[in-house]
């Protein structure tokens, strides 16, 4: 026999086909059923368009009445750029509504849960929680912070070197490991890289799979030394630099984005600007790709939420490090991680941790 829980799993899977799409919004997944037998689907595919409420009953049609809606998401009750759900799911005739998780946008937070038991819908809140939870964490992180959420991926050999002396750093991970990185592109909202990184390695960061979606290509180019044939320019790019974005139009004239900002007092960028920023554009998580210099100041500023190490079994004996800071005089003052899991990938090894409090060293 299927299950409240069984109809709510099928409404996240739906979900997902949004993940990386939806920014500012968050991914949301919901199915109509009605006895026994699912009569609508349908997902949130990205912002201004329809909510996945919508898409459902629309499949459903005349069949909604009387019907139960899976959602993994509170329906909103409130006017955007789309009508509340809340009105819909009225006007259709649901007489149930199943709810993963409360939205924590203050907007709803509970309001269209409130608003449909007013009009006699009956609302079931909470079945597969944790797994709607994680859904949409990194909106909720959005939401409370008005920051994407950071996570910093780094490949390096067993002893810690992300690239060998000269640079080059292809490939240090496995294939296996390479399509595991792609499909978390297709995934988040931006992917950041230092100019060194460009005029190194001329990356295109895009997103190579199939049906993939490339993320907003981010540069971080202080002094705006990026050379006009870089693979990465052109729309959905950004640079961010200190120099008069002007001075430069053969960059601007291919569509790319080009932002000044201040330096702080040591000559870089201050972590916070950027991140205010690429939230003030709804960026809901950004992956950080770039070296040792980006990733140093990166971790070393506190503002890494999550990070990806894989591991390959390589030794270099020397090479470029993954970060370079003066560090601690005592073991015991080093930046702690706590890890979160540790898994196999090809033959890599995937280390995911989160910087410890006291992991700031600014």
């Amino acid at each position: 026999m299927k299950t409240d829980k069984t109809y709510m799993k099928q409404a996240l899977l739906l979900a997902k086909k949004g993940l990386g799409r939806t920014a500012p919004n968050p991914p949301v997944g919901a199915v109509v059923v009605r006895q026994g037998r699912v009569v609508g689907k349908g997902f949130h595919p990205r912002a201004g368009m329809p909510h996945a409420e919508i898409y459902a009953l629309r499949d459903a049609g005349d069949t909604s009445r009387g019907a139960t809606m899976y959602v993994t998401l509170e329906p909103c009750s409130h006017y955007g750029k789309t009508p509340p759900c809340t009105h819909a799911l009225i006007e259709a005739g649901i007489k149930k509504v199943v709810v993963g998780t409360v939205d924590p946008n203050p907007v709803v937070a509970g309001k269209g849960i409130e608003f449909l038991r007013s009009h006699g819908i009956e609302v079931l809140v909470g079945i597969e929680k944790e797994a709607a939870e994680e859904l949409i964490k990194w909106y909720a992180f959005w939401m409370k912070s008005r920051r994407p959420f950071v996570i910093a991926k780094a490949a390096m050999t067993l002893d810690g070197r992300i690239a060998a002396p000269g640079g080059d750093s292809k490939w240090i991970s496995s294939q296996e490991s390479r399509i595991f990185v792609h499909a978390l592109r297709n995934h988040t909202d931006g992917i950041l890289v230092g100019i060194g990184t460009v005029l190194c390695d001329d990356p295109e960061l895009t997103c190579r799979i199939e049906g993939g979606r490339d993320p907003l290509r981010i540069v971080l180019d202080r002094d705006f030394q990026i050379p006009p044939s870089a693979r990465v320019l052109g729309e959905r790019c950004l640079i961010f630099t200190a120099r008069d974005p002007e001075a430069r139009p053969e960059i601007t004239v291919t569509g790319t984005d080009v932002v000044r900002l201040l330096l702080d007092g040591s000559g870089r960028f201050a972590w916070g600007d950027i991140l205010e920023y690429l939230g003030s554009k709804g960026l809901h998580a950004v992956l950080v790709e770039g070296g040792k210099g980006v990733h140093s100041g990166l971790i070393k500023s506190g503002n890494a939420n999550k990070l990806l190490f894989f591991v390959a079994p390589k030794l270099l004996g020397g090479g470029i490090p993954l970060v370079g800071w003066e560090g601690p005089e005592r073991i015991a003052d080093a930046c702690p991680l706590v890890i979160t899991q540790v898994k196999t990938i090809g033959c890599d090894v995937l280390i995911e941790a989160s910087p410890g409090e006291s992991c700031s060293q600014d």
